[in-house]
């Protein structure tokens, strides 16, 4: 995933949570902090290694 993909993500799922006018949609939200995590998981390993 991209950095653009990444920020993209992050900005839906703040959306998601945090914009009175969209209904609330669960699976949605815990899709995105499903691949929203799977992305920190890789880069924190990236890191450690640098």
């Amino acid at each position: 995933m991209t950095e653009l993909e990444y920020a993209r993500k992050l900005a839906e799922l703040d959306r998601l949570l945090n914009d009175p006018e969209v209904p609330m949609r669960p699976g949605d939200v815990w899709d995105l902090l499903a691949e929203i995590s799977q992305q920190d998981l890789a880069v924190v390993p990236a890191q450690a290694a640098a």
